[in-house]
């Protein structure tokens, strides 16, 4: 039998407090969704996958995909003012269906601990770049040069491990702070600083004399590079850059005042994140084109590739430094809301401290990093399944935990959830609610689900 607080839902308090606006909220979810994912992972997608036809084919998976889950996370979240466990299964209940839906906030508070786990070291290695720009080591570097240091960073145990525990330091730091003293002062800060860095750096592009040429390849569509597949990865680009389906948007969602517009606020975050990946594009691309680079060179793009078109330019040094400090502060940003939902839950199940909690927690996403540290050195020829340790994590969590725990997310929001539960949130039922709705039950569960049977090979290859 529910309490009277927890069977109404007006009446339920997050046990964590409350982000102090609606911009505060935006800023948050903005600096969760905004992460390597989009200022490393996109730019070098769109380089592989031919420019501008992806480009445009993601931005359509953002709306039809990405905002009905987003929406769906937040709404849930804020209904149950819990931690994402919690939450499921006390909606659940109030739906009168099983408690058992709890097991879809727990494979997303789970989910959050692996990526986290080896996050918090490309996280580390970021910041190392920082120390490595600032001090000048890229300065007319050769290709042979960014790679050796490159390879005998990686390839020191000991060194990935010092800056992952700086990186897991500095993320703990923040969590135990709580809500409004440490999640929100830190989006305050680092999403401005970030879109200012931002800014910089896309003056430093136009400068470049290629500026037109990488306009051109983002947004000028070659529809002969269009297929199924290019589809396909550009709906997993949408479903990832957004942070949905780990638990993050739904427990942000908990500390959100009953006021605020959970439609006005989906929006503003994914237009947030949206430009920000775009500008990410629009910063690398002329830079690789006035070097004669390939803008399809794939994950080595920013720690390979930049540094060496950096260290030939004036000024090289200040401006890799620079963005260093930006892709440190979007790496800072995700994994503190990686973080916060185990931290959530922690406290509401044991009745511990915050600190307590993210300490017990970041202790425990520390040592299960060191299997990431050593995929890249000691244990690099130690293969299963999909690769290393730090292939198989980057697997299971992006391509099976993630898709499956947002196709359920969205299931449950359109269909198990009652249309008073989720109108009321939503603020009505009106056309937004109605769009919602269809895109929440048809459009989204079809597109994640393609996305899913993709990863696990269950679709064939299309052309």
């Amino acid at each position: 039998m529910l309490s009277n607080q927890a069977a109404d839902p007006a009446k339920r308090k997050s046990l964590h407090g409350h982000w102090s606006s609606r911009m505060a909220f935006i800023l948050a979810v903005t600096g969760s969704a905004v992460g390597l994912g989009n200022i490393w992972r996109f730019p070098y997608i769109v380089g592989e996958n031919g420019g501008g036809a992806f480009v445009l084919v993601y931005l359509a998976c953002v709306v039809v995909i990405g905002m009905p889950v987003m929406m769906s996370e937040i709404l849930m979240g804020r209904r149950g003012r819990r931690n994402p466990i919690a939450t499921m299964e006390l909606l659940g209940a109030e739906e009168g269906k099983s408690p058992n839906w709890k097991v879809v906030g727990a494979m997303g508070v789970l989910a959050g601990v692996l990526i986290l786990s080896y996050y918090a070291v490309v996280g580390g290695w970021t910041l190392s770049y920082v120390l490595k720009s600032g001090s000048g080591q890229f300065a007319n570097a050769t290709p042979e040069i960014v790679t050796s240091l490159r390879d005998k960073f990686l390839g020191s145990w000991s060194t990935v491990a010092l800056y992952h525990t700086i990186f897991m330091g500095l993320t703990i730091f923040v969590v135990a702070r709580g809500v409004e003293r440490g999640l929100e002062q830190a989006v305050r800060f680092m999403v401005p600083a970030l879109l200012l860095l931002m800014v910089v750096l896309l003056g430093y592009s136009i400068a470049s004399g290629h500026f037109g040429e990488g306009v051109a390849f983002l947004f000028k569509p070659d529809w002969s590079k269009l297929t199924w597949d290019m589809v396909l990865t550009a709906m997993g680009q949408a479903f990832f850059t957004l942070s949905i389906g780990m638990g993050a948007v739904m427990a942000y969602g908990a500390y959100l005042p009953e006021e605020t517009s959970i439609p006005g606020s989906a929006t503003a975050v994914a237009i947030s994140d949206t430009s920000i990946a775009l500008l990410a594009g629009l910063v690398i691309f002329p830079l690789v084109f006035a070097n004669g680079m390939d803008p399809g060179d794939g994950p080595g793009l920013v720690f390979v590739t930049l540094p060496l078109a950096f260290g030939q330019m004036p000024g090289g040094v200040f401006f890799a430094t620079l963005f260093f400090v930006l892709l440190t502060f979007a790496a800072w940003t995700s994994a503190i809301s990686l973080m916060e939902p185990a931290v959530a839950w922690i406290v509401e199940r044991f009745n511990k401290t915050r600190a307590q909690a993210a300490v017990a927690i970041g202790l425990l996403i520390w040592a299960l990093g060191f299997g990431t540290v050593l995929s890249f050195n000691v244990l690099s020829d130690f293969t299963f399944w999909r690769g290393t340790i730090f292939d198989n994590l980057d697997h299971l969590t992006l391509n099976i935990m993630l898709p499956l725990g947002g196709l359920l997310i969205v299931v449950f929001a359109g269909w198990v959830m009652c249309r008073n539960s989720t109108a009321d949130e939503l603020g009505g039922s009106g056309a937004v609610y109605k769009l919602w709705r269809f895109l929440a039950r048809v459009v989204a569960p079809i597109g994640i689900l393609f996305v899913f049977l993709k990863a696990v090979g269950l679709l064939p290859e299309f052309s």
